[in-house]
């Protein structure tokens, strides 16, 4: 792993977050992503080699430990976490094509040029919906992924001892997990883990929509009319229609688009 370049992606991920995305992002880093490096995955390594049936008959084993172990703790955890740090590099990523085109307008129209974004990385227009959006994502990606530990495994636990009775095994065996407390531990740390990120990820979607909505009141306190519009617009018009608009691909950022 480059950790220079890992590094470089963090302090960016932690430039454009709030003060909940940070705590997130710490958690995530320390309590989830190190300690799948450094501890669990040495616990798994040798889940399949000392997995014991009392049976010499061939084959029984590998149906058996495929029965009750479908897919790995191990590569769940790394496909989880995939999926759940992709979103905010994709709000690095929308920052950058904010900056790009800033300075293709500062080369093309020089200095005097039109400033489209006056600060690229602020959550207005297009990236308050990107940033929100991965709020969202990364909570339904978390939500999902327990559910399906939950169906694997049931309560995130394993048992010392399971009964094996598919072919091609002779009769009802008996086979032994290694480690199982020590990998219940982990489980249960990992979805405790999971747990708490997924509430702050709730908690920041709505400090951001709340936010936003507060900032709306404030600029309609003045005049409570839009251009063109009636004094008698209700307030959830008002903040609706203040929210930044989602448009397709290929709108001008003019209209307040990114």
């Amino acid at each position: 792993m480059n950790w220079g370049v890992f590094e470089g992606l963090l302090s960016g991920v932690n430039k454009y977050s709030t003060a909940f995305g940070r705590v997130w992002l710490s958690l995530v880093f320390i309590f989830r992503l190190l300690v799948y490096l450094v501890a669990a995955e040495r616990v798994w390594s040798d889940d399949h080699k000392d997995f014991d049936c009392n049976t010499l008959q061939p084959g029984c084993t590998n149906v058996c430990f495929d029965h009750f172990f479908p897919i790995s703790h191990i590569r769940l955890w790394a496909l989880q976490l995939i999926l759940v740090t992709c979103p905010s590099l994709l709000v690095i990523m929308h920052v950058a094509y904010r900056e790009a085109k800033e300075q293709r307008l500062r080369e093309t129209q020089g200095e005097n040029y039109r400033c489209i974004y006056p600060n690229p990385g602020k959550k207005r227009g297009g990236l308050w919906w990107t940033y929100l959006l991965s709020l969202i994502f990364k909570a339904s990606v978390d939500v999902i992924f327990l559910y399906i530990f939950y169906r694997f495994y049931r309560n995130y636990t394993l048992p010392r001892l399971v009964k094996c009775e598919l072919p091609p095994c002779p009769n009802v065996v008996d086979c032994f997990i290694s480690r199982p407390t020590e990998k219940n531990i982990f489980t249960l740390f990992m979805v405790v883990t999971t747990c708490v990120c997924v509430v702050l990820n709730l908690i920041e979607a709505t400090y951001l929509i709340g936010k936003r909505c507060h900032e709306c009141l404030e600029a309609g306190g003045g005049d409570s009319r839009c251009p063109g519009e009636s004094r008698s617009r209700s307030p959830g018009l008002q903040i609706l229609a203040a929210l930044p608009p989602l448009c397709p691909p290929g709108s001008s950022a003019e209209l307040g688009c990114a």
